[in-house]
């Protein structure tokens, strides 16, 4: 595994590459979310680096890439821009097959809706549509009270609330329905180490910052947010799109896989019941052979 970076303009990404094989199969590139960065691929990494040349960016503002400080620099189209020449610049002019979590997957929809030519797959894990995302959140109460926690990352004084009591608020997200953590120790202490890392809180606080039509927060006066000058986006995938859902996700409700396939012309929906939104972490080994009779239908039993 070779620690690499790549500048665009002011920017330099860090990424980690690897490839255990003479002639792969192609090339994969992975995209975390928060508040993770690309150690959360480790076992991805390992599994596919057998066949393919695989690539693990930190997304800009976490880990090891920099950590730009205008707010601007998180809004989502430049965040696009930014990782459609990222992709660009570590593909050798192959396409590449897409895999995203969570942010990750928030800027891998319209990544690939607008930047198809990039990429033959996409593959993505408990991150919603930004199409259906925004109707459940115009229309779905569950899912506005599911994301509720958004208000207290964007919050003036959000930084000092997730370093309170050795950042448990962070901690409590990578837990299961019964409260049960579903990344080891060890795991959990390389993610406090980049969080303590000067400006990494900030930057990663600034994706939501930036966040594009954030509903206001509901009110006991007010049970239903004003939200009549809120469009629903139109982003279209083109290309063949599998999405491995974990049903008991504490962010999302299940209703956003309703209609997906009026936004992805070729989708396949994996669902784990008992799976949340860390399927690439309960369920690695479900997960890498989903993903590889996805890519490599040759491959499959």
């Amino acid at each position: 595994m070779q620690s690499k970076q790549v500048q665009l303009d002011d920017c330099y990404i860090h990424y980690v590459e690897s490839q255990q094989c003479s002639r792969p199969a192609g090339t994969i590139v992975f995209l975390h979310g928060f508040p993770e960065n690309w150690h959360t691929w480790r076992k991805q990494i390992d599994y596919f680096s057998q066949s393919h040349r695989v690539i693990a960016p930190d997304l800009p503002g976490y880990h090891q890439s920099s950590k730009p400080a205008s707010l601007a620099f998180y809004q989502l189209p430049n965040l696009i821009n930014i990782m459609a020449r990222f992709v660009q610049m570590v593909s050798d002019g192959e396409s590449v097959t897409l895999v995203a979590h969570d942010w990750g997957g928030a800027i891998a929809w319209p990544l690939v809706a607008f930047h198809k030519d990039l990429f033959t797959k996409l593959v993505i894990l408990n991150a919603a549509h930004p199409s259906t995302f925004t109707r459940e959140m115009l229309n779905n109460p569950i899912q506005r009270q599911k994301s509720d926690y958004i208000h207290e990352l964007i919050a003036e004084n959000a930084e000092q609330i997730i370093i309170a009591d050795n950042y448990q608020l962070l901690q409590r997200m990578f837990n299961d329905l019964n409260g049960e953590p579903t990344i080891s120790a060890f795991e959990m202490d390389e993610y406090k180490q980049s969080w303590k890392s000067p400006g990494v809180l900030t930057s990663m606080l600034n994706y939501y910052r930036a966040m594009p039509q954030l509903v206001p927060r509901e009110c006991h006066d007010m049970p239903k947010p004003d939200t009549s000058k809120f469009k629903i986006p139109q982003i279209h995938i083109e290309i063949p799109t599998l999405v491995l859902w974990g049903e008991q996700d504490l962010a999302f409700v299940p209703e956003l896989l309703d209609g997906l396939h009026e936004y992805v012309n070729e989708l396949t929906i994996a669902r784990f019941k008992t799976g949340n939104h860390w399927i690439h972490h309960q369920f690695a080994q479900q997960v890498n052979l989903a993903i590889e009779q996805f890519i490599c239908p040759q491959n499959a039993l």
